[in-house]
């Protein structure tokens, strides 16, 4: 299969998730192991260089809010600013540890199935609790630090949403969905544009692409040929698609709940479940 298509496949596929609590990174084992991805395409550095342009073109649609925190004198703005800085810290120092434990994608989907039923089954079961209950506007100091260590668990267990986490968090604590998703949103540009670069940086340090395979002792390090080209068809493909998928996202969540989304997790759960045992992937 051509390169240049996967490309494009994989960098709709990238756009369409990467806002939205289903896991970008999960949808995109899944896409990489059905299109028989070639190996450049399950390197780290092109799963978050990819990201970061699905993050940095749906900036747009946060201008009012980035408006806002361009007063950052005015001590509500102040507050809210440090408070995404803080949960900013929290991940970075949180996901150098755990890139020093050698954590790193999966290399069967089993887990990306786990994962993503789990999530699904504890949106479906919050949403249930959350009948009912008051929610608020304000992004307090707790819920901030506990979505900046909740973002840790999209790095340590792929296929659990980083969206999905950080949100799922939040309306537990009490935060309203929109104000949740826009924090969430907020948060997740310096994290995945922070993450890109330094994937960026390693790769041109290692003249190239860097793919681990293996496991502990055994693990082995390869270094590919930066394919410049499909990098950067995926980063346009994923720009253009995630400005639509925010702008559907932010006027569904005025309206709607999460549930939807853990009913479909749970069921794409269930079918990669399904083809694992049934013998059709390993």
């Amino acid at each position: 299969m051509s390169d240049w298509f996967v490309a494009i496949i994989l960098g709709l596929v990238e756009g369409l998730t990467e806002f939205i609590p289903v896991s970008s990174t999960g949808h995109l084992l899944i896409a990489e192991h059905f299109l028989k991805a070639g190996p450049f395409f399950r390197t780290e550095v092109y799963n978050v260089a990819i990201q970061c342009g699905a993050v940095l073109a749906a900036l747009p649609l946060f201008k009012d809010r980035l408006v806002t925190l361009g007063r950052w004198r005015e001590p509500v703005v102040r507050d809210y600013f440090v408070k995404l800085l803080a949960a900013f810290f929290i991940t970075g120092v949180g996901g150098l540890i755990l890139k020093k434990a050698n954590l790193r994608l999966p290399e069967t989907l089993l887990p990306i199935a786990v994962a993503l039923a789990v999530g699904g089954v504890l949106f479906i079961v919050v949403e249930r609790w959350l009948r009912g209950r008051d929610s608020v506007v304000e992004v307090t100091w707790p819920i901030a630090l506990a979505i900046g260590t909740a973002q840790l668990a999209a790095v340590a267990f792929p296929g659990t949403s980083r969206s999905g986490i950080t949100i799922l968090v939040a309306l537990v604590m009490g935060l309203g969905r929109g104000p949740a998703t826009e924090f969430s949103f907020l948060l997740g540009i310096p994290t995945l544009c922070a993450a890109g670069a330094l994937k960026i940086l390693e790769s041109i340090k290692a003249h190239g692409a860097v793919l681990e395979v293996g496991h502990g002792a055994e693990m082995v390090k390869q270094v590919l040929p930066m394919q410049w080209g499909p990098l950067l068809i995926s980063s346009v493909v994923a720009a253009v698609s995630s400005v639509f998928a925010v702008r559907w996202l932010l006027g569904y969540v005025q309206s709607h709940t999460f549930t939807g989304f853990g009913w479909y997790r749970v069921a794409l759960a269930a079918l990669l479940l399904a083809l694992h045992f049934g013998g059709v992937l390993g």
